[in-house]
């Protein structure tokens, strides 16, 4: 099996998954991709590349819209995909979702997660490991805790339950689909969700 990775991830981030896809023998293809950051290489995939390679010229964001189905997009933490939902990321985040809507791609977000003290200050305070949407109601932002000599320096940062009902309505609106998991089983989760599909596929 061959799987693409999007070229905006930074290389030696993701050593992980790497370690545990050359343990499965899947080989990885760094290309850009339009939307996510994982897909399988197919034939429509391979026949772009060779194309391009022929004419001596580099892969595009955009050659490679209408040769994949299914993506995944990971995120390293909860507070990542807090910034994308909720945050100064969000209309970049938002356009994504929308390309993907617009080109027929089913848009999978795996977010990495573990559980453990929201911070050093408050050790009693502590986040559950997030395995669904709902979990994330509880979810405590660590940006609560951080003070300056004046008080707190973010009293209005992201509540759980609004994060929540952001994703909730990111899904309903524009069709993306959020997944969960341990940092140590990205790998595997990726390959699970981008093959349950691809058996499908036409």
């Amino acid at each position: 099996m061959t799987i693409v990775e999007d070229m905006a991830q930074k290389e030696g981030k993701h050593i992980a998954k790497h370690e545990y896809w050359k343990k499965e023998g899947v080989e990885i293809k760094r290309l850009p991709l339009p939307v996510g950051d994982y897909v399988i290489y197919n034939d429509k995939v391979e026949e772009v590349v060779i194309r391009k390679e022929g004419r001596n010229i580099p892969v595009k964001k955009l050659d490679l819209l209408g040769t994949y189905s299914v993506t995944v997009d990971s995120k390293y933490g909860i507070e990542e995909l807090c910034a994308d939902i909720c945050g100064p990321q969000h209309e970049r985040f938002r356009d994504e979702c929308i390309l993907a809507q617009n080109n027929g791609i089913r848009l999978i977000i795996l977010v990495e997660n573990e559980g453990g003290p929201v911070c050093k200050q408050k050790p009693n305070i502590v986040n559950k490991n997030v395995d669904e949407v709902r979990d994330l109601a509880h979810w405590i932002n660590p940006r609560l805790f951080v003070r300056t000599r004046y008080g707190q320096k973010y009293p209005n940062a992201v509540r759980g339950l609004q994060l929540m009902k952001a994703v909730i309505t990111m899904n309903l609106k524009y069709g993306v689909e959020f997944a969960f998991c341990r940092p140590g089983e990205a790998g595997k989760k990726i390959l699970e969700l981008l093959e349950q599909k691809d058996e499908t596929d036409l």
